[in-house]
């Protein structure tokens, strides 16, 4: 992970937080965008990360799926009580930190469904590529393991029905899209999704409810509603994948 490591030793000289945040988001994914670069270029072509392959479609499908996601999830815990908005912040630059959450799920995809996991496709299977950018994508999101079961179950599905929605839309950009949107609005928007500790969220929520679907202290990412949909939207795009590949073989 020299990536990792280069973006690690460098200095951002800044007190500004949105402004701080901001640049250790772009150098780390500057650096991975380098290093894509650099090894794909050694595999002269054979290796592709797509992008502009059925981007039109892939982008719309992204933005639609985001929206039922983080929707679906919040229409069904606040109707039921589970959650509730308790206050409303002030936040400052809200648009850089928007910016930043962008970047942040930019570099996530790229790192699990860029270079790796086409290489893994490339040179052994599907399926290892699968399980192993899901392991990778579960320890990056660690904080998971101190909140509990549902909550890395929730990493978890989350990994396979991204994954799958890769695999059907054929463009990285609709994961990037749809959870660009969960990211922005169920972290920033309505802070009940964790980001990196120094992000702030426009409003603030609790806990009113049973703490299995509330999702306790950890809100919306620990609840098992969010479980069951990232289950369901697995099993369609799946369908959706099986299809295309059936599709592509007649």
């Amino acid at each position: 992970m020299g990536w990792a490591i280069l973006s690690g030793i460098i200095n951002i000289p800044c007190d500004n937080p949105a402004i701080w945040r901001f640049f250790a988001e772009l150098i780390p994914f500057a650096v991975m965008v380098a290093f894509s670069i650099i090894f794909l270029i050694i595999e002269k072509g054979e290796v592709k990360i797509p992008i502009m392959k059925n981007c039109l479609k892939g982008t719309i499908v992204g933005i639609f799926v985001g929206i039922i996601w983080i929707g679906l999830s919040v229409i069904i815990l606040f109707s039921s009580r589970q959650l509730e908005i308790i206050e409303k912040n002030n936040v400052t630059l809200l648009w850089l930190w928007i910016l930043s959450a962008f970047i942040n799920v930019i570099m996530q995809e790229f790192l699990i469904r860029g270079y790796l996991y086409q290489l893994l496709k490339k040179k052994y299977n599907l399926k290892l590529a699968i399980v192993v950018t899901t392991i990778i994508f579960t320890f990056l999101h660690g904080g998971a393991f101190e909140a509990g079961v549902i909550p890395v179950i929730n990493v978890i599905t989350m990994c396979l029905f991204t994954t799958a929605l890769y695999e059907s839309e054929q463009t990285i950009l609709a994961p990037i899209l749809a959870h660009t949107i969960w990211n922005i609005v169920g972290a920033i928007i309505l802070g009940g999704v964790s980001l990196a500790d120094d992000y702030p969220s426009l409003y603030s929520m609790a806990s009113s409810g049973n703490e299995i679907l509330s999702g306790g202290n950890y809100k919306i990412e620990a609840s098992v509603v969010v479980m069951v949909i990232n289950i369901a939207l697995t099993i369609f795009f799946y369908v959706q994948y099986r299809k295309t590949a059936e599709l592509a073989k007649s």
